[in-house]
């Protein structure tokens, strides 16, 4: 198989998904506006909240010399990491894996395979072991597919897989801290945005009941489609590769699809840091927000060592500019929304 520049963020994103686990439906829906009184009742008094709060008051407010009009408050949030939990394995990379294992009765010729058969017995070191072959598989399973059976095999999946640590769904891994920040930031006219590595096919079927963030404000990874007409019907099927949007091509993907600068970006890792950079530079009053993940008890304790969310670099930056660090374990009184 020929690697395409396209192929890169499976390579980056699921090869250091699995050397993380080597070395190892629905949430409580958000509201259209933030609760009377604190606005943010999850995240602790403290300086951070303090930040935040200070910040969308100065920008919204009448007369402020930082004043944003409101079709210019755009807040963009990187998914994995920073509104969902992402360990010990990014979410959609289990949902790829599953999709090899369910295509298996229509590729007889797989039973001989060694990297199929390594992924079917759970033994992912070895599947990569042969990394080109494991590519072509993972690519195989999740491509010459209608974009609508894709769309509901997604649907399917997260109405019943569940998280390896808690048990619950992985919809039901999101963090409430955020959807009180994303609660409250729409009440104060902003517009909010995903923007991801992940694909915008695996998240727009379940981001406006989980987020309240509506398909058409989900900026992310894209895999080509081919345009047929079946039975008068347009058809569209996902095709191998991939237009990656992640690190420094998330400024593009803001550019093309949002086309504002935004004036608030949250994320968690390297993987945003030129988001975040693009968001703070000047001119005008901007806001940077690292979610730090440094609470093993009631989520995961990662940084600058870790195979998956790796912050380094953009840690470095978040202290040289001031940037707002969020500590999961000092600043966040709740994880996640109660379980249902």
């Amino acid at each position: 198989m020929t690697m395409t520049p396209a192929m890169h963020w499976t390579r980056r994103a699921f090869g250091l998904a699995v050397a993380a686990l080597i070395t190892l439906g629905g949430c409580a829906s958000p509201g259209a506006r933030a609760p009377a009184g604190d606005p943010l009742p999850s995240w602790r008094d403290g300086a951070a909240k303090q930040a935040i709060v200070d910040f969308v008051n100065d920008v919204t407010r009448d007369g402020s010399a930082a004043f944003v009009p409101p079709d210019e408050r755009i807040a963009v949030f990187d998914n994995d990491g920073t509104l969902w939990a992402e360990q010990p394995l990014y979410f959609q990379f289990v949902f790829m894996l599953e999709q090899v294992k369910a295509a298996a009765p229509q590729h007889p010729e797989w039973r001989d395979n060694p990297v199929f058969q390594a992924i079917a017995s759970g033994d992912l070191a070895k599947a990569l072991a042969d990394q080109k072959a494991f590519l072509q598989l993972l690519m195989t399973a999740n491509s010459g597919t209608p974009t609508d059976v894709y769309d509901q095999r997604i649907r399917a999946w997260l109405a019943e897989a569940r998280h390896p640590k808690t048990q619950r769904l992985y919809t039901e891994m999101v963090y409430q801290p955020q959807l009180e920040l994303l609660a409250y930031l729409r009440s104060r006219h902003f517009k909010t945005f995903i923007v991801s590595g992940g694909t915008v096919d695996f998240m727009r079927p379940w981001s406006e009941k989980a987020y309240g963030i509506p398909p058409e404000q989900v900026v992310g990874s894209f895999v080509p489609l081919k345009p047929d007409l079946v039975d008068g019907r347009v058809q569209l099927t996902r095709q191998p590769g991939m237009d990656v949007n992640d690190g420094p091509t998330k400024p593009v993907g803001i550019y093309r699809h949002i086309g504002r600068r935004p004036v608030i970006a949250v994320g968690n890792s390297d993987g945003d840091l030129q988001m975040l950079q693009y968001t703070t530079q000047p001119p005008g009053r901007r806001l940077a927000v690292i979610v730090h993940h440094d609470d093993a008890d009631r989520e995961f304790a990662y940084d600058r060592k870790s195979h998956i969310g790796t912050l380094d670099k953009a840690w470095d930056e978040a202290n040289a500019k001031g940037w707002i660090v969020v500590s999961m374990k000092n600043d966040w009184t709740q994880i996640y929304p109660p379980a249902k």
